[in-house]
């Protein structure tokens, strides 16, 4: 019984410390990204994290900002996508991520894989 009731309480305390150690995203992340015809420019990531429900939008040179769709937040791990028209229909742009301090290293990829003219590596970070 009290072997039981020691492992439950060792099982609760490391819970307690990986929810601890989550990172918190909320607030306002830049990062350059290079386009389609080489040259760099800016995003803005605005994220809204509640839990592991992460949501929020994405401004860049086009125009309206991108709502952040399907968003997770576990750990220093993030997921999101990104739906825009690409002018021949909607694309889908998958990201995922890790949180080290201040710092958001995110990979992207079209959904279909490839790399398209918005995927690969782009480093955020966070406005103070």
């Amino acid at each position: 019984m009290l072997k039981t009731m020691l492992i439950r309480c060792a099982f609760l305390v490391a819970f307690a410390a990986s929810a601890a150690l989550a990172a918190d995203v909320t607030g306002n992340w830049t990062g350059q990204i290079n386009g389609p015809d080489g040259n760099g420019f800016t995003l803005i990531f605005h994220f809204q994290q509640d839990g592991s429900k992460l949501t929020g939008s994405v401004e860049g040179p086009g125009g309206e900002p991108l709502q952040i769709k399907d968003g997770k937040a576990e750990g220093d791990k993030i997921t999101f996508t990104i739906i825009f028209n690409g002018g021949g229909g909607d694309m889908k742009i998958l990201h995922e991520g890790t949180v080290k301090g201040d710092e958001i290293s995110l990979n992207t990829k079209m959904e279909d894989g490839g790399a398209g003219p918005a995927g690969g590596p782009i480093v955020l970070k966070r406005s103070k």
